[in-house]
């Protein structure tokens, strides 16, 4: 259980980063003064941009659930799990940033959402590593 409130929580802070890395950049790159492209004064401008720096607090949030993710759950279930975000984005690209999304990406995104469906059926946690143990030597030496 806990495993999945940590993931969900890391989808959510992702999907909600990614939304404002978008429109922080957007918005930096809508300035006349940088519409030749990326330079290190359109770098320095973007970090004095709230959104920017919200997209990295949350960026720094979703890090730390997904390593608290992985250490306790197998990555092979970990890592498809967040790739839910994908839906998360295509809805908050389409709804916070008016974008058009077209239907053939709505089911792409759809398709991802069942693929992580099926791999959360298969549980969240293996029984043991393979050829190691499941819990720490009691007798403080390092081999199982």
């Amino acid at each position: 259980m806990k495993t999945a409130i940590v993931v969900s929580l890391a989808v959510v802070a992702q999907a909600i980063a990614n939304t404002l890395l978008s429109k922080g950049m957007k918005i930096v790159a809508a300035m006349p003064a940088f519409q030749g492209g990326f330079s290190l004064v359109m770098l320095a401008y973007a970090l004095k941009n709230p959104f920017i720096w919200g997209g990295i607090v949350l960026l720094i949030l979703f890090f730390a659930c997904f390593l608290s993710a992985v250490s306790w759950s197998d990555l092979s279930y970990v890592v498809p799990i967040t790739a839910a975000v994908y839906i998360l984005d295509v809805f908050t690209g389409w709804y916070f940033l008016h974008e058009a999304v077209s239907p053939a990406r709505w089911l792409g995104s759809v398709l991802i959402v069942f693929g992580v469906g099926l791999v959360s059926l298969s549980g969240a946690k293996s029984s043991s590593p393979p050829g190691g143990c499941d819990v720490e030597p009691q007798c403080g030496s390092p081999s199982c």
